[in-house]
């Protein structure tokens, strides 16, 4: 049994709080993210259920916030974007060592890698495409009023709390410093974008890989809300961008993106369906390449903060120094992009 996992506990949980949920359950580990805990549950009947925790060691501010999540996707329940039902939150940390909440199992095809579209021809992968931005295109645009969501966060200044919000969480977290990153954070915020419409919810970290394509190639769910926020929509589409690669490129977000398969379009022509799509002004996109690739700096140093101190999230971790290797390389890439933008 996993150490995060205390069962006897998890169980009276889940028999009181899940309808139909029948004892015994099993627990296991779904190999995938670095940040929260994500398990797969099974019941006596054979019936799936996901439970999500943070990690059981060094959480850092505003990270893993699980609570969070349970919030969000419960506003969303009865919406257009779909994300799976959700059962309950434990808030007693004297269960299982953290809050954790616990949804339904939702089946379908999750595009981590270019294996993972090998068998979709372009019709399939034109589907997925435009399922994947009228998703985007349906939250950013979501009346936060009506859905409850309207106090999240602040609607102002997005970007200035993105910046503070990376930053602080590197500085918090610091096992070195890192000269480069504290000076492209300088420069960003010298050339901040005016906002490019009004403020809508931002997943944070949307793309195919927090998303669960159904038998018709349309989304049937989003998951991972933990970084979902109120903001510039185009900031949270730029993000989706770095990954969407093309053939050739040579840094890249993911090891094997999906988008690599030649069935898909190519970025250009994402970024072009999604201003369509959107209506919406894309001229900004430079600038937020270089942040995007800045904040996966950041982002990347904390899994390395918290590889040092053992906790890997349920994640695969390599190397500590291949890690830091990353980071590296990753800030070198922030500031090839920087070049006549900031």
């Amino acid at each position: 049994m996993h150490e995060a996992i205390n069962a006897p506990a998890v169980t009276d949980w889940m028999k009181t709080n899940v309808t139909g949920a029948r004892a015994p359950f099993s627990f296991d580990v779904i190999a995938a993210g670095g940040s929260n805990l994500t398990f797969q549950v099974e019941d006596a009947a054979g019936r799936l259920f996901v439970l999500r925790r943070p990690p059981a060691k060094v959480l850092l501010a505003t990270a893993h916030d699980v609570t969070r999540e349970h919030r969000i996707m419960s506003a969303l329940a009865h919406s257009d974007v779909p994300v799976p039902n959700v059962h309950g939150l434990c808030a007693d940390t004297s269960v299982t060592g953290a809050p954790f909440y616990v949804m339904d199992f939702v089946e379908g095809r999750i595009l981590r890698a270019q294996a993972d579209a090998s068998d979709m021809d372009e019709a399939a992968c034109l589907t997925a495409t435009q399922s994947l931005i009228d998703t985007q295109h349906a939250f950013h645009t979501i009346d936060l009023e009506a859905t409850g969501l309207a106090d999240l966060a602040r609607h102002d200044s997005y970007v200035e709390r993105q910046l503070s919000r990376w930053y602080k969480q590197y500085d918090r977290g610091r096992v070195r410093d890192l000269p480069l990153l504290e000076e492209l954070h300088a420069r960003l915020s010298a050339r901040i974008p005016a906002p490019s419409g009004p403020p809508g919810l931002a997943h944070g970290d949307y793309r195919f890989d927090n998303t669960i394509l159904g038998a018709d190639h349309q989304i049937a769910a989003v998951l991972d809300w933990e970084l979902c926020t109120i903001g510039d929509p185009l900031a949270d589409f730029s993000w989706s961008m770095m990954y969407w690669n093309d053939p050739g490129d040579t840094d890249t977000f993911l090891e094997s993106p999906p988008t690599l398969h030649p069935a898909f379009i190519r970025r250009d022509e994402m970024i072009n369906l999604y201003a369509e799509t959107a209506d919406r002004d894309v001229s900004d996109l430079p600038w937020f390449t270089v942040f995007c690739w800045w904040k996966m700096a950041c982002i990347i140093e904390g899994v390395h903060a918290r590889a040092l101190a053992g906790a890997s999230g349920g994640g695969h971790i390599s190397s500590v120094e291949s890690i830091a290797e990353r980071v590296d390389r990753t800030l070198a890439a922030a500031e090839q992009a920087a070049m006549g933008v900031v």
